[in-house]
């Protein structure tokens, strides 16, 4: 049997890898787009390392990107995100992914689909999933986006160009509320723990935030530690998916979207060590998370759950007002496994002004990616 070979590009965006295509490639009927995409990221794999297609075995690494024309007058491109479970068959639509968006914009200027004089690039973004607009602003040279630089975030050997990403309102970005309980804080009675506080949050995408004390945890725990809990994770899935439904996402548990609403474990400043095995001291962060994404302790933390709770930081009565050092301006620094990321959230009368963030992307590999 000979193989389809489609025309993709493999990129990093942020902290996460994708495979990027143009709409044009693609069947728009979910029945048939779904099973190509599960095919080229290597799922459904019950051995967790999808060695037979491009996923890397982890949520942040098996993700796909559809870039098309613009739907929306004040836009340049369409850009809609799947995130691929690694051991199941299932493609959510649910959410966006903050760090693949910063490789919206090169790609969109590196394929020609958007033109840019030398300078700095402005590429409006309409994200399909969530229903928002996200300005990238990047760097280019040669009609290409640049790629080397200075800069570094946590997560990512090396430097690269920096890429600003202004997430213009995003509040109800999967609810259409900032807060779709009404409240700012909520409380469940979690099975095998008691009732539990928690903050529920539409901003950039929808969360769950819970203070790491309340399931006797420090906050400060390594992704491998969380996960070999089973009866934290049980806790925190069994969280999710009561969220889901108490956000207005789901009419039962059970339907609940496996990429959000995301859980998040948060916890007050406190020194701990990066996976690279570096020192943090609790002066350099405003708050410390631990962020549960597709069922997963996530490594660093999804760009758009660190706006989120650059957000919810700044609402008065949230788990996350709480526990966060405030001071003073709009800079959030949030400390995860991989290291600190500082986030811009600006909150002005209850409701979300902008959430703003700077990450780095590289093209790593183009040409054509084959399914059989």
């Amino acid at each position: 049997m000979t193989q389809r070979a489609i025309p993709a590009v493999f990129m990093r965006g942020g902290s996460s890898k994708g495979v990027f295509f143009h709409a044009r490639d693609l069947p728009t009927d979910r029945s048939a787009l779904d099973p190509i995409l599960l095919s080229v990221i290597g799922s459904p794999d019950p051995y967790g390392r999808q060695l037979d297609g491009m996923g890397g075995g982890i949520s942040s690494l098996s993700k796909a990107v559809i870039i098309g024309p613009p739907t929306r007058p004040d836009c340049d491109v369409d850009y809609s995100f799947a995130q691929v479970a690694v051991d199941r068959p299932v493609v959510d639509w649910a959410g966006n992914c903050g760090n693949l968006s910063s490789a919206v914009g090169p790609f969109a200027v590196d394929e020609g689909l958007v033109a840019a004089a030398d300078g700095e690039a402005l590429v409006r973004i309409h994200q399909v999933n969530t229903a928002k607009v996200i300005h990238a602003r990047f760097p280019v040279a040669g009609g290409k986006a640049v790629v080397t630089g200075d800069f570094a975030i946590a997560g990512v050997a090396g430097t690269g160009a920096r890429i600003r990403l202004d997430f213009l309102d995003p509040g109800g970005a999967g609810t259409g509320q900032l807060l779709p309980t009404g409240n700012a804080r909520d409380h469940l009675d979690v099975p095998g723990v008691g009732p539990v506080a928690v903050s529920m949050v539409d901003a950039a995408n929808p969360i769950v935030f819970v203070a790491a004390g309340n399931l006797g945890l420090a906050g400060s725990e390594m992704p491998d530690a969380i996960e070999a809990r089973p009866d934290i994770m049980a806790a925190l899935d069994w969280i999710r998916r009561q969220a889901a439904v108490a956000m207005g996402m789901a009419a039962q548990p059970e339907e609940a979207a496996l990429s959000v609403p995301k859980v998040a474990l948060l916890a007050a400043p406190a020194a701990y060590r990066t996976l690279d095995g570096q020192t943090v001291g609790a002066d350099a962060q405003d708050i410390a998370v631990r962020m549960i994404s597709m069922e997963r302790a996530h490594r660093a933390v999804p760009l758009t759950g660190a706006m989120c709770l650059g957000v919810a930081a700044r609402l008065p009565g949230t788990v996350a007002h709480a526990l966060a050092r405030h001071g003073g301006g709009d800079e959030v620094r949030v400390a995860n496994p991989s290291g600190v990321l500082s986030v811009g959230a600006v909150v002005e009368g209850g409701e979300a002004r902008s959430a703003l963030v700077f990450r780095t992307a590289r093209r790593l590999m183009q040409g054509e990616v084959l399914i059989p």
